[in-house]
């Protein structure tokens, strides 16, 4: 069993920055792939980056150039640097573990998510 608890969001200016965290238990970082996933309010959870047990990383096309996937296998923990913000950024983001060692962007090959942390970016 793999628990994720997500911090780092917030309220923030378009254009300003923030990082989110995801802090796991047990092996995951070492085994299997991560990804950060966000739901905005009447929408699909949609995948938003994805770091495979390689260190390939892949972005959805609307936060190419501005976000950026890490991982600290030391800490157990993943993270989103989220820099020039927009308020369509604005969702509830979640981390997850994938079921296996390369991440893709369907919800169905992720086994555990996290509980959210929210991001909020105003104009």
């Amino acid at each position: 069993q793999v628990q994720l608890v997500e911090s780092g969001g917030g309220l923030v200016q378009a254009g300003g920055s923030l990082r989110l965290s995801c802090v796991a238990s047990g092996n995951a970082y070492s085994r299997y792939c991560m990804g950060w996933f966000r739901q905005a309010p009447g929408k699909e959870r949609e995948g938003v980056a994805v770091i495979d047990t390689d260190g390939t990383t892949r972005y959805v096309g609307t936060v190419k150039g501005r976000f950026t996937i890490s991982q600290d296998n030391a800490k157990n923990t993943l993270y989103l640097q989220m820099n020039s913000l927009k308020p369509e950024d604005t969702a509830m983001y979640y981390c997850a573990v994938g079921k296996g060692w390369q991440c893709t962007w369907s919800r169905a090959t992720y086994n555990y998510w996290g509980q959210g942390t929210q991001v909020t970016v105003s104009s």
